[in-house]
């Protein structure tokens, strides 16, 4: 039996696979046999090829034709006589191993793509890396797992996924993440609940204590997993599956009702999402609308910039699924956590408080207003409602709007229409902002707090450190005070304010912030009838009464004591 951190519930029952993302060792070896080292390389790069072929059928089935061009190009690298035939001619000459030659011929290719001038060709070095890397590993024989094509159902064990493990890998085949790192907010957590697969994570050395093909067993709502368990225990959860189960379907009697108190105070549920496909999960769940639409997750993945044409598409998706419901799309936040290889970013100290969000946009306005006349063509279609991300200043928020009235004016003498009437607001993520939210709320039409960085930012905890994680609190009083201070000061001026961070979704925190007066909650998708189901249980009166109380305690300790003792 082994403890971590609930992420996302559900049970899984399955087999495990071990994801390694292990370093390729490279040694330089004498060789005498040069025939069966050039078999071998050749052997590596034809196996390459085939894996390629079938992830871009795949990719164009299921992402589509423009997406499944980056594989097409890995395999057009694979094809180069430059590389093939130069590492050939050093295993012969030079009489070394295989994968020491390769390795050699290909740094000295990306040395050479990278000092170009051209930027589409400096570009091309992060295929040549990721392409390599598949040869070396078969050329080495280690084991590279193929996500997009698993063809049995499996419990993913890894010390962490990467944004392109879970964007690429076969959804129906994966029954659950468990991970040795990682919190509720970490990149595994936020998309297991959005894809609605049970995880469990900061589970510290999971990947050392399981092997491919073990038995698991393992509670996202509880943190608890089990290692080859005995019948009678995969009986016991085999019934604790059926009952999770059933729960879910009990709340479907909760759709198309209102998300509003006992005593009538009525308030917004909406969804956080990634991508178009991830609509299927607010309508499936009566999202009453979109409160996150993540944009970046349009710019990974891929070799260059998404034009403006395809990100009008997608945003168009998105307004004509859920129209007349409101959806707020985030301006790129890009930076921090989430880099682009096809972005040459100085490597920073501090990423986190660096070149990131809307530093990058407003530094970079060629992205940022591609990206604002999509939004803008797509307004005609929904609901749209912009949010501009990592504000920390008056300053940065005045700029970021006037690119989009800049914009807006481009538009306007190219008689392209969009929406006249579009809400703009700005996440509360930066202490600086909450500070001055009063000032802020005159600047905009709503504020959206995402508490994954407030929290980060207002209590100097790197939240995906294993050593300081227990400091990482939402009920941090701090973080609650700024909370308060930031819907107090939105109401002052007749502005709405919601929520798009992890904390909106906490059965623990959401009678809390009901009680400070927060409009819109936006949650993972498998929240919101969760959160409809105790909020119809609550009355607003007593949630006020209550946050009230929490707000005159001095721990994060007495907080969830408080909040225990008042819901046992």
């Amino acid at each position: 039996m082994l403890k971590g951190t609930n992420a996302s519930p559900g049970i899984a029952i399955g087999k495990a696979l071990v994801l390694e993302h292990g370093e390729i060792n490279i040694e330089k070896k004498s060789i005498d046999n040069i025939d069966s080292e050039e078999k071998k390389f050749l052997d590596a790069v034809q196996k390459s090829k085939e894996e390629l072929i079938k992830v871009k059928e795949k990719a164009l089935k299921e992402i589509g034709e423009d997406k499944a061009q980056i594989f097409e190009s890995h395999i057009m690298v694979l094809d180069d006589p430059e590389l093939i035939d130069s590492t050939l001619n050093k295993i012969k000459e030079e009489k070394v191993n295989a994968e020491y030659a390769f390795s050699q011929i290909r740094d000295m290719f990306i040395g050479i793509f990278e000092a170009m001038d051209n930027e589409y060709m400096r570009e091309r070095a992060a295929d040549i890396k990721d392409v390599s890397n598949r040869v070396l590993r078969n050329i080495l024989g280690m084991k590279f797992i193929d996500l997009a094509s698993l063809e049995e159902e499996v419990i993913l064990v890894a010390h962490d996924l990467t944004p392109s493990d879970t964007a690429t890998m076969n959804k129906e085949k994966v029954l659950g993440f468990l991970t040795d790192i990682g919190g509720r907010t970490s990149h595994t957590a936020i998309m297991a609940r959005t894809l609605e697969i049970p995880a469990v994570v900061g589970l510290k050395n999971i990947t050392e204590k399981v092997k491919d093909g073990d038995f698991i067993i393992f509670n996202g709502e509880t943190g608890d997993v089990i290692l080859n368990p005995d019948e009678s225990t995969i009986e016991k959860y085999k019934n604790l599956k059926e009952n999770f189960e059933k729960e879910r379907k009990e709340l479907e009697a909760l759709k198309g009702k209102e998300s509003k108190t006992l005593d009538g105070k009525h308030v917004e549920l909406a969804g956080n999402i990634g991508t178009p496909k991830d609509i299927e999960g607010l309508i499936k769940n009566d999202a009453e609308g979109v409160g996150l639409y993540r944009t970046e997750f349009l710019y990974m993945h891929r070799n260059d910039f998404p034009s403006e044409e395809e990100q009008f598409e997608a945003y168009k998706a998105v307004l004509e699924a859920m129209n007349p419901k409101p959806i707020v799309i985030r301006t790129l936040d890009i930076g921090g956590d989430k880099e682009l290889s096809y972005l040459q970013m100085d490597k920073e100290m501090n990423p986190f408080l660096g070149y990131r969000a809307i530093r990058l946009c407003l530094d970079r306005k060629d992205i940022f207003k591609t990206q604002l006349r999509a939004l803008l063509r797509a307004s005609v279609y929904g609901n749209l409602r912009i949010m501009f991300p990592m504000i920390s200043s008056l300053e940065e928020l005045l700029a970021a709007k006037e690119v989009l009235e800049e914009v807006k004016r481009e538009l306007d003498e190219e008689n392209i229409s969009y929406s006249k009437n579009i809400e703009v607001g700005m996440m509360i993520e930066v202490p600086s902002a909450a500070i001055i939210s009063d000032v802020l709320a005159k600047h905009v039409d709503f504020f959206s707090i995402g508490t994954n960085d407030l929290i980060q930012y207002t209590t100097a905890v790197d939240r995906m450190n294993e050593k300081i994680h227990y400091l990482y609190n939402q009920f941090n009083p701090a973080v609650l005070r700024l909370i308060k201070m930031v819907i107090d000061n939105g109401h002052k001026e007749g502005k709405w304010v919601g929520m798009c961070g992890e904390a909106a979704g906490d059965k623990r925190m959401i009678p809390i912030l009901l009680g400070m007066g927060l409009d819109e909650f936006s949650m993972s998708p498998i929240s919101i009838l969760p959160a409809r189901k105790l909020i119809s249980s609550l009355k607003y009166e007593d949630m006020k009464k209550l946050a009230d109380d929490i707000l005159k305690l001095g721990t994060a300790k007495e907080i969830e004591e408080y909040i225990k003792k008042t819901f046992a």
